[in-house]
């Protein structure tokens, strides 16, 4: 009985200190697997805030085609004025033209002849007769002679009648009046120090004197 009493110490007490050294491996085996979920967690969260911040930067790059004009400047000198005024802020523009369809004008004219002395003899046989006429010098119209130019087509047509009446054939061209005015482009970096303070002082001092937010290339300009 006492060798099989020790018998069963001995197997309880080896079973006690295995146990034991086996109890602490649990948790490094179940860590691994709970640091991936995490790292899963992490991706995903991750890409759903992208999907939040890419919209932001679509918005902000959008912006960037729109530019504050200053518009309603007849004359160069005063859109330079207002440009030195703007700079001496550190704010930054720059002067454009603009042209605008202001109507169509009529043009009487006789084509040129086959020689430059031909349209001056002719020339000054209109100018014997009392009819206002000038040599045309450049253009495809060159040597050309221009009767006048009409505001009106019905005018324009009645000279061309009296012409003819005269024995002489001539010509109508349309030609599309433009009217140039200009304008200043604020430059995107420096729109922000352009507030409404100052352009209501602006507006004061330059009658006339407009701003408008629109496409930075919405008005075809030359020059």
């Amino acid at each position: 009985m006492r060798w099989m009493f020790l018998l069963l110490f001995v197997l309880n007490l080896f079973y006690y200190v295995w146990h034991q050294q086996q109890s602490p491996l649990r948790p490094k085996e179940v860590a691994p697997l709970m640091l991936a979920q995490d790292s899963k967690r992490d991706i995903y969260l991750l890409s759903e805030s992208d999907k939040h911040v890419a919209p932001e930067r679509v918005v902000n790059g959008s912006g960037d085609t729109f530019c504050l004009f200053l518009i309603g400047f007849e004359l160069e000198a005063t859109a330079a004025a207002v440009e030195q005024r703007l700079l001496s802020l550190d704010i930054r523009s720059r002067v454009q033209p603009v042209e605008t369809a202001a109507g169509v004008e009529y043009w009487v004219y006789l084509p040129p002849l086959a020689s430059r002395q031909a349209s001056l003899r002719q020339l000054k046989e209109l100018q014997a007769r009392k009819i206002d006429s000038y040599i045309i010098t450049q253009g495809d119209l060159a040597n050309g002679i221009s009767l006048g130019i009409f505001p009106r087509e019905d005018s324009a047509k009645s000279v061309m009648q009296r012409m003819g009446d005269a024995g002489y054939e001539s010509k109508l061209r349309a030609l599309s009046r433009a009217h140039r005015t200009y304008r200043l482009r604020i430059a995107p970096e420096s729109r922000r120090l352009l507030g409404d303070t100052l352009l209501q002082a602006l507006a004061i001092d330059f009658n006339g004197l407009q701003h408008q937010i629109m496409p930075c290339e919405s008005i075809a300009s030359s020059g």
